[in-house]
């Protein structure tokens, strides 16, 4: 049987699905892989887009409700440079709370890689202290959740019952709003490199695009198991 002899299209589960040689396969494989690359490639880009670009200094006070009590947008910060906030829908008496808000925390890495990097990351919403506690018992996470008391969302381009995400830096008392999206933006985030690729340190690698005088490491070079990170 020729190469061209070796291809035919049959329907499995109903789809029509072509059916080919180890030849052909590994070729329509190598065109997906260059595909994959560019995007790669494309997704560095604008990485370095978000690393090169301006920031806003947050001008005022906000005040946060958390496991311990009331909190500053500086203290949660955890006492790192950086923050990613994201702004979950729950909100007070919530029947339903969001499936696509609970989906994102579902596929949150292992906070101490975020840490080592010098980042840390909260979710707020609406709801009491007490009911986000109650919901994260529920739901078998351990993501530090505080209660917005002001108009820290709309302040923010998040609406009263929309979603989103902000990116914050702080420098000793100065804190900047470095980075936001919403919507589509955020169904591409989960791990560790997708998180770190929105913040305007990076992953700290010193293959990155990244303005002058940003400290970085050799790749693989500070990874660790999530337990042995100093």
């Amino acid at each position: 049987m020729t190469e061209m002899q070796s291809s035919e299209t049959r329907e499995i589960s109903g789809v029509a699905r072509r059916i080919v040689s180890l030849k052909a396969w590994q070729e329509d494989l190598r065109e997906i892989r260059k595909a994959e690359k560019e995007l790669t490639l494309a997704h560095d880009r604008v990485a370095a887009k978000r690393r090169h670009s301006a920031w806003m200094k947050v001008d005022r006070n906000y005040d946060f409700a958390g496991p311990e009590g009331s909190a500053t947008l500086a203290d949660l910060f955890d006492g790192r440079a950086q923050l990613i906030v994201y702004h979950h829908m729950l909100k007070p008496s919530d029947p339903s709370p969001c499936v696509g808000c609970c989906m994102v925390a579902d596929q949150l890495p292992h906070l101490s890689h975020l840490h080592a990097r010098d980042t840390s990351l909260v979710f707020v919403s609406k709801a009491p202290t007490v009911e986000i506690e109650a919901f994260q018992k529920r739901m078998g996470w351990s993501i530090p959740w505080f209660e917005t008391k002001d108009s820290f969302n709309p302040d923010f381009d998040v609406s009263p019952t929309g979603f989103g995400l902000n990116i914050f830096y702080r420098d000793g008392d100065d804190i900047y709003r470095t980075y936001f999206t919403k919507g589509r933006g955020l169904e591409t985030l989960g791990t560790v490199w997708t998180f770190l690729d929105l913040t305007p340190l990076g992953r700290q690698e010193n293959w990155e695009n990244a303005p002058s005088g940003t400290q970085q490491s050799k790749p693989y070079h500070w990874w660790r198991r999530h337990n042995e990170y100093d």
